[in-house]
């Protein structure tokens, strides 16, 4: 399965993939979070901070995981990633009985690796970018023969990250609109994937950092282009460039991509915790920055139908000794 790329991902793949993940990931809450809220709309979070390795990630991996063979399992398993995709697959080989070697980047959150170790995956460190992660994987593949987990560019992958939107449309009721955190884009297409095949009128919209956008460079090129990073907080979206399949996804599927800046991240942060008493990661608030700052999403640019809002708490993995230092230059809220 690793490095084939289909055309898409069908709404029959995520509910399958809901089976096999019943009773194994946790059914996350789906708060309302009236004190971000603007009058007259209903906003909820969805807490995938909560949830196993505390990053929606574990969905995916497991979902792969229990699909993979054994004998493409016995010289273990390993994947580039920033952390919680790494966390992720540590947790869910564990499950399967195999080993895991996570590449991660010089700068993980030190929670991130911890982690990863802690669920016992060995870590690698190479590089500062994706593309460094991933090179320095494939190289050692070569040598030890450990099979590959992509971290978000795979069906398998896209349709365990899209169980999250079944429980959003199950728990949310009338619903319009859904802001989905972007890195790879598994997450953003599995999530349309679920969603827009039951709902079609539901507004899907990601969100990335402004020097982070590979998703809205990807759909302005009309196919995946590599960018350069910029320094962002949301380590969780700094890849630089996109799947095909995640991108195929979201050109058919995503209503429309909104940048963030780096101050209304670190405001919308500040809100969770002070307000909603909730551990959120940068990448993870970027969705909460992008209703209560990004003009496209304010209120005279209505939703296509009545209904609430609900922004994706992507993961909640974030460094609590930094955390004055997250706060700091915070946008004043609207």
């Amino acid at each position: 399965m690793s490095g084939t790329i289909v055309a898409t991902v069908t709404p029959a793949d995520v509910e399958a993939a809901a089976d096999r993940l019943a009773g194994r990931v946790l059914r996350t809450p789906l708060l309302p979070f009236a004190d971000a809220a603007r009058d007259g709309e209903r906003l909820l979070v969805k807490c995938e901070n909560l949830q196993r390795v505390g990053a929606f990630k574990a969905r995916g991996a497991l979902n792969y995981l229990l699909q993979l063979p054994s004998d493409a399992r016995a010289h273990g398993v390993a994947t580039y990633s920033s952390g919680n995709h790494g966390a992720a697959l540590a947790w869910a080989a564990r499950q399967a009985g195999t080993a895991a070697t996570i590449f991660v980047p010089e700068d993980i959150a030190a929670p991130k690796r911890a982690a990863i170790e802690s669920w016992g995956g060995r870590v690698v460190v190479a590089g500062r970018t994706s593309a460094d992660r991933r090179i320095a994987c494939e190289r050692e593949q070569q040598r030890d023969g450990f099979h590959i987990v992509p971290p978000f560019d795979d069906p398998w992958i896209v349709a365990g990250q899209g169980t999250c939107g079944l429980e959003i449309l199950e728990d949310a009721g009338e619903l319009a609109r859904v802001l989905v955190p972007v890195g790879g884009g598994g997450l953003l297409s599995g999530i349309a994937v679920a969603i827009k095949s039951r709902r079609p009128d539901v507004e899907i919209v990601g969100v990335e950092p402004v020097g982070a956008a590979s998703m809205k460079a990807a759909l302005a090129a009309g196919r995946p282009v590599e960018i350069a990073v910029g320094e962002t907080i949301a380590d969780g979206l700094k890849p630089v460039q996109v799947g095909e399949l995640t991108h195929a996804i979201a050109a058919r599927l995503v209503s429309r991509i909104v940048t963030v800046e780096e101050a209304w991240i670190r405001a919308a942060l500040r809100l969770l915790f002070e307000r909603a008493k909730l551990v959120v990661e940068p990448s993870g608030a970027a969705t909460l920055a992008a209703y209560l700052f990004a003009p496209e999403l304010r209120p005279e640019r209505a939703p296509p139908r009545r209904g609430a809002t609900v922004a994706v708490l992507s993961g909640g993995n974030v460094d609590l000794a930094r955390l004055p230092k997250l706060f700091e230059g915070a946008a004043p809220l609207p």
